[in-house]
């Protein structure tokens, strides 16, 4: 990672100050201690120089993301201390300044580059950002360079709580440039041609006539927290300490100096960056923003081009995926189902997508008009004919996806990948009957399929390398985040969740009410309750992998007559012994549950180490950010030690059997 440096030139009597880590837009531009060394180094020459204003501004594209999170793993108090008492000090000195500062926010500003615009007299930013947030709750956090403080003594208390704790807890929802001046936390937005000279323009406006600003409101100030702290504990259920931290800072800005306010939050990130909720969320960031970009186990060949894609299918989840391809992608797409009514009800729907991304402002009409022409389909495979990959996201029964296949082989090249959505079949059985098993893969996507960010690829015994790096390329087009995983029941996320479920059924069937269960697990911070995440899957769906998980290990699997009511439409509860578990021993099964199936999964080799475990649960299920995926948590408690006597952290995973 480059260090990132502020550059001091002059536009006439105003200081433009660019911060800059010399790499392009792709690569962010991170806080680390050179880059605070080098602020420091600036201020020295602002206080010196004769200016009339101050400009800062990023490299295109990109204002600042903040701190350098590689920084914080295994960081003591003092050490936490010391770096919010830094941020203070340089950015206290930019606000302090005797002439008025503009931060130009030019494109992507997130956590201290926020903080740094804060500290400014004014702000402008341009209508071509789209992501603006203060992070740091959702990585288990708050702003401690000033934020919780600043911000809502310039745009109240509602906004504050908005940006800082009820944006990052909705899966770390970004804010747009015009967003940003609709709250009022810019002061100008301009278009980006002309962006950085109509920002030096408005700082010499402000040189010559201060910013007259309205005093935020602070009148519903105490319903405006107590609501917070309700939604905070519906959110997180007191399992993660920033939420309720960041509150209880931004409340006591209203009445705080600004000096007692830092200090304030010195005390209050020594106690949390250290602690386990945030070096998990530390571990987790690390994971899903950096390792699995790195795609490991993706093979160092050339992937085939993709250029006509076939779905064989036409239900929920293929048109889910068809319409992804059709928008990533923008190659010809072909449906194939046994009605043609089914197909044709499918193609309307994708075509109404993009007539719904074009009302949007996603699309020009004539692109829409062009990508809504390459959709076709029908029921014959005839049109596979010049597919370079076929995926099959027909019913969850190997008879069947062996028979697509097998058709499929019949009309496709001999190039062309062919693919399967399964959530639990072995692939491995679904290529064996083919005359080139090698061009068969997973691609297992979750739904939603437009949101959720993981894509498990399963490598089956015959799989090649080139079908496996044009998977990957595929998946990245896709804008996923692939992870490699062998061919096994179930792969990871269906696997571990389906092991949880099944412990959640034995709690019910052994008279546990259903809400108490919910609450038990909810404790963990999960983002929803398990009766909630059922209803979402579909108990059809979550019985039919038990079912096939039951098949290979029916000692930890065993079958859930309840479950199979739910399944069958029927809400009868089956109790098997009328025993019902202490929430502290549903969170201590649930938890050896989880822990034993995921030791046995490295143990096969499904995934070469656990990260890959937390990386999938934490992308594919929504696990929590602050227990760092699971087996981070695991380690930290305990758990681990005392199950298996050593941590996950420790374990390398067997080779793929």
């Amino acid at each position: 990672m480059a260090d990132t440096e502020f550059r001091l030139t002059r536009a006439g009597d105003v200081a433009l100050v660019t911060i800059d880590n010399g790499e392009d837009y792709t690569k962010p531009t991170f806080f680390g201690e050179a880059a605070l060394r080098s602020l420091e180094r600036v201020l020295d020459e602002l206080e010196r120089g004769d200016f009339s204003a101050a400009v800062v501004t990023g490299k295109p594209f990109f204002f600042a993301a903040g701190a350098d999170i590689t920084e914080f793993p295994n960081v003591t108090a003092e050490r936490a201390r010391e770096g919010s008492r830094a941020g203070h000090e340089l950015f206290g000195r930019l606000r302090a300044l005797p002439y008025p500062t503009v931060a130009a926010i030019n494109g992507a500003c997130l956590g201290g580059g926020v903080e740094l615009a804060l500290h400014c007299t004014a702000r402008s930013v341009s209508t071509a950002v789209r992501h603006f947030a203060c992070s740091e709750v959702f990585l288990g956090l708050f702003p401690a360079w000033g934020g919780t403080q600043v911000l809502p003594q310039l745009v109240g208390p509602e906004t504050a709580v908005k940006v800082i704790v009820a944006n990052p807890l909705r899966q770390n929802r970004m804010l747009t440039g015009p967003a940003v001046a609709e709250l009022g936390i810019a002061d100008r937005l301009f278009e980006p041609a002309e962006f950085v000279d109509e920002s030096l323009a408005f700082a010499r406006e402000l040189a010559d006539r201060p910013l007259e600003r309205t005093e935020p409101d602070w009148a519903d100030a105490e319903t405006v927290f107590r609501r917070a702290r309700t939604a905070v504990d519906d959110q997180v259920h007191g399992a993660a300490p920033a939420p309720y931290a960041a509150l209880d800072l931004i409340e006591g800005a209203r009445e705080w100096p600004i000096d007692e306010g830092y200090r304030r939050e010195e005390d209050a990130i020594a106690e949390l960056l250290p602690g386990a909720q945030a070096q998990a969320s530390i571990y987790a960031f690390h994971l899903v923003e950096q390792r699995v970009k790195k795609q490991p186990g993706r093979p160092l060949v050339e992937p085939r081009k993709v250029e006509k894609i076939g779905v064989v299918g036409a239900g929920l989840m293929a048109r889910q995926i068809a319409t992804l391809f059709l928008r990533r992608l923008e190659v010809p797409i072909v449906l194939r189902d046994v009605k043609q009514e089914i197909v044709d009800d499918a193609v309307a729907e994708i075509r109404g997508e993009i007539d719904r991304q074009v009302a949007k402002g996603r699309y020009e009409e004539g692109k829409g008009r062009f990508l809504g022409s390459l959709v076709s389909g029908g029921t014959s495979y005839d049109a596979f004919a010049g597919c370079d990959l076929v995926l099959e996201a027909v019913f969850e029964e190997l008879d069947v996806k062996k028979q697509v296949f097998a058709e499929l082989e019949n009309v496709v090249s001999e190039e062309c990948i062919l693919a399967t959505n399964t959530s639990s079949l072995s692939v491995t059985e679904m290529a064996a009957d083919l005359g080139a098993p090698s061009r068969v893969v997973g691609l297992h996507f979750f739904n939603p399929v437009a949101l959720m960010p993981l894509l498990e690829i399963v490598r089956a015994q015959e799989t090649d390398d080139v079908t496996l790096s044009t998977a990957f390329e595929v998946g990245t087009t896709l804008r996923k985040r692939p992870v490699l995983v062998a061919d096994a029941p179930g792969f990871v996320v269906n696997r571990v969740l389906t092991r949880m479920t099944r412990v959640i059924m034995d709690a019910i069937e052994h008279g546990t009410p259903v809400e108490d269960v919910d609450e038990a697990v909810m404790s963990l911070g999960m983002p929803m309750a398990p009766s909630v995440l059922l209803a979402l899957v579909g108990p059809r769906v979550a019985n039919h992998v038990l079912e096939t998980m039951h098949e290979t290990f029916p000692e930890r699997f065993p079958l859930s007559p309840t479950l199979a009511n739910y399944a069958a439409g029927n809400d009868e509860v089956v109790i098997v012994d009328h025993d019902p578990w202490t929430r502290e021993e549903i969170v201590e099964r649930v938890l050896e549950a989880v822990a034993d199936e995921i030791h046995r999964l490295l143990e096969e080799g499904v995934v070469a180490e656990a990260a890959d475990v937390d990386t999938c649960l934490l992308l594919g299920a929504g696990w929590p950010f602050f227990l760092g995926g699971i087996t981070k948590h695991l380690d930290q408690t305990g758990v681990a030690e005392r199950m298996f006597g050593h941590t996950f952290s420790d374990m390398r995973a067997a080779a793929p059997a």
